[in-house]
């Protein structure tokens, strides 16, 4: 099924919600390295010196109580709310733009939520769908807000 079938079918004020998922250890530190590894392109895993995202004693240092997510993954896991979602075609054209609010702490549970709030008939004859888009915790706490614009063609 076309991306399009689903998007027309939603109302206005309706919402996705992915599962509940922990933000882990593994999964902060796969961001911090993820850079130097891919610049890298050896086949190895390269690591960075101590960040907020990784190094306990290093983000204390700096004011945090423990380490905290990088705000990317929490940026990801909506997109990939829209890829499960739509498909993967969505990502032909559309924007997310993402502001990071609150810490996310390892082994908090997060919840990406997107609300359609508007469509719109598109020059092209296709309509964009507009979408208040967050991460939550599991007591509803916002960390992530923004809002996302997905295209479907004609």
């Amino acid at each position: 099924m076309s991306p399009r079938a689903p998007l027309m079918a939603l109302e206005i004020g309706a919402e996705l919600r992915s599962a509940p998922r922990p933000m882990t250890r593994e999964r902060m530190r796969w961001y911090v390295d993820v850079q130097p590894t891919v610049a890298a392109d050896d086949g190895r895993i390269h690591t960075q010196p101590p960040t907020i995202h990784d190094d306990d004693d290093y983000a204390r240092k700096q004011g945090l109580p423990a380490i905290i997510a990088d705000g990317m993954i929490s940026t990801n896991w909506i997109l990939g709310l829209f890829f499960d979602a739509f498909g993967p075609s969505l990502a032909e054209k559309g924007r997310l733009k993402t502001k990071y609010i609150a810490p996310i702490y390892e082994d908090q549970v997060v919840i990406a939520v997107a609300r359609l709030t508007a469509r719109t008939a598109q020059a092209d004859g296709g309509f964009g769908y507009l979408f208040d888009v967050w991460c939550e915790d599991d007591t509803g706490k916002k960390l992530t807000v923004g809002d996302a614009l997905i295209h479907a063609p004609a």
